[in-house]
């Protein structure tokens, strides 16, 4: 090491690093997350999937992107090895298996768009190549239970993580660690990695009772600082955590969730996913899950649109399983709906896409 930097002192409570995230709203926030954050949560990983001296890492989440600073350093700290894919891997899904298998991954991360198109190698192939796969995490999007079955239904053997977290506490705040598909089909998010609090609050920061939706709000030492160079945002979103004496900073995430009975939350989507047409409250995320839920969907997204006369509607689309892409038709899938839902929840429009348009993430790009 040079001696120049012989005498640089790092404190738990400086910045490690800065990410840009449009969260939902699409503009651009400069999120500071402190040392004591990213050690917290990089310790969380290799506690909750157990990596050792002969774990290998992928590194193939984009450097924009929050979960690519514990894939870069989490393996690091226990004597394990970091495999980096460039983006000509990442967008080759061939090459990119190809490589996981190779390189003897047992932690692979990946979004569920991602995994959705890679489910669709494996199933017409019939190719195994997971030999050293231990955890699979899935993160950035609500998954599935439908996801969630076509996986262990090619890889029983292998867990899946579904993970959730916001950049702005220094990235997963949960883990669900699965052997098998959920009994009742909902996928929790799982509990509180270690030094978080979790809290379901209603609009006025009372605790909600279990089975009751609210405002996910985390509290911990992953909190991160704010926002750069605003605010009012981090005013608004960063509070003092009224349940503790302590002044520990408390982040309210503008997700919907619950506590169920056991313990895990389940995860609802944003507040601002809850519209209203012709009068009646309705989440997206619930027809998004009915609608994935349905043979032969692979993927779907409810929108809110508005016509010209500025009237609120509902706008549906779906990707198919490669083998159903010729014979269902939109018209099969509303069939279906309306044996799930209400009337005023079936979408005015359901249009069938070949693929999902995606960010550079991996994300859907709504």
């Amino acid at each position: 090491m040079p001696s120049t930097l012989s005498g640089v002192v790092v404190k738990s409570s400086d910045l490690a690093y800065m990410i840009y995230t449009s969260g939902s709203t699409g503009v651009p926030k400069g999120v500071m997350v402190e040392h004591i954050g990213m050690l917290n949560h990089l310790l969380a990983k290799v506690n909750d999937l157990q990596l050792d001296i002969d774990s290998v890492v992928v590194q193939n989440a984009s450097q924009t992107f929050d979960i690519s600073i514990w894939q870069f350093l989490s393996a690091l700290l226990v004597g394990g090895k970091t495999v980096i894919y460039d983006q000509s891997v990442v967008l080759s899904l061939e090459a990119f298996i190809d490589r996981v298998s190779s390189d003897g991954v047992t932690i692979l991360e990946v979004v569920p768009s991602y995994l959705t198109a890679m489910l669709e190698i494996y199933e017409e192939t019939g190719i195994r190549n997971y030999s050293s796969l231990r955890y699979l995490m899935v993160t950035g999007e609500a998954l599935k239970s439908t996801l969630v079955s076509r996986w262990f239904a090619q890889y029983p053997e292998i867990k899946m993580v579904n993970a959730y977290g916001p950049t702005e506490a220094s990235d997963d705040i949960t883990h669900h660690i699965m052997d098998r598909v959920p009994a009742n089909g909902v996928v929790p998010i799982g509990k509180a990695v270690q030094n978080f609090n979790i809290y379901i609050l209603d609009e006025s920061l009372n605790l909600c009772p279990i089975g009751v939706k609210g405002e996910l709000c985390v509290s911990g030492i992953g909190v991160g600082r704010g926002y750069l160079n605003d605010q009012e945002k981090t005013q608004r979103s960063f509070i003092t955590d009224p349940y503790l004496s302590s002044g520990v900073r408390m982040y309210r995430t503008g997700d919907l969730a619950r506590y169920l009975p056991d313990g895990t939350l389940e995860f609802f989507g944003r507040k601002d996913s809850q519209v209203k047409v012709r009068g009646h409250r309705i989440e997206l995320g619930e027809i998004e899950q009915k609608l994935s839920e349905l043979i032969g969907v692979s993927e779907a997204v409810v929108l809110l649109k508005q016509d010209h006369r500025g009237e609120n509607y509902l706008s549906g689309y779906v990707t198919l399983l490669s083998d159903q892409a010729s014979v269902i038709d939109s018209e099969q899938l509303r069939e279906g709906l309306q044996s799930v839902l209400p009337s005023y929840m079936i979408p005015d429009y359901l249009s069938i896409l070949p693929e999902m348009p995606i960010t550079i993430n991996g994300k859907i790009d709504r």
